[in-house]
């Protein structure tokens, strides 16, 4: 068998660089490409084909959850590997749903993102310690979250407006209207419950996906 071919996704380069001296230490993985931002790597993953996609969520306009969404809608067997600081359940969940089959936190040991891309290459789940506690500890001491019935698109959004982006830098990251993320605005805050942005916000903090301002 040859190499697992892998694309690197991650908007900063020195990370990248970093994380391909690791995989390309291994000598059954290679690092076929890299990509700064959702719309490059997209065009990357249709012209290399990667064996896994290594893919970050915050990335400058559209997040790898949407990425996700894109390339499956692309790739119904494509295989991806989250690789972020979110160790938040909600993200991991989101994640999953969008079309990803692993997801491991940069704070997790190095050898866990190797033993990661090769288990999502043979088609199985993988998942860090540190997100299969956070899933856990959810499940365990909180109700279902109203979250889960975001849809990825309204979760990438939601995370761009915690992130205080307007309608417009929204609608020119997905290539939408400003009225269409209006609309999607105002469906995110009926299936959270809430009625303005602000208790937008304080439900996102309650639920870990938003840190509280400190004076």
């Amino acid at each position: 068998m040859g190499k697992i071919r892998v694309l690197l996704v991650d908007d900063h380069a020195v990370v990248r660089q970093g994380y391909r001296r690791l995989i390309e230490a291994q000598d059954e993985i290679e690092v076929v490409g890299e990509a700064e931002d959702a719309s490059s790597a997209y065009q990357a993953y249709k012209k290399l084909t990667p064996d896994v996609s290594v893919i970050d969520i915050s990335m400058p306009g559209r997040g790898g959850i949407d990425l996700v969404r894109q390339i499956r809608l692309y790739d119904p067997v494509a295989r991806i590997l989250m690789f972020t600081m979110h160790a938040n359940a909600s993200y991991a969940e989101q994640a999953f749903k969008a079309g990803a089959q692993g997801y491991v936190t940069k704070s997790s040991p190095p050898d866990v993102l190797v033993s990661a891309i090769k288990t999502v290459f043979s088609g199985r789940p993988a998942l860090c310690a540190e997100i299969n506690k956070a899933i856990a500890a959810d499940r365990l001491f909180h109700d279902a979250s109203a979250l889960e019935a975001l849809s990825p698109r309204e979760f990438e959004i939601l995370r761009m407006i915690l992130d205080e982006k307007t309608n417009e830098e929204i609608a020119d990251a997905f290539s939408l209207s400003p009225k269409t993320v209006a609309n999607y605005h105002y469906s995110i805050r009926s299936k959270l419950g809430v009625r303005t942005d602000i208790e937008l916000v304080y439900y996102c903090i309650k639920q870990g996906l938003a840190t509280p301002l400190v004076s």
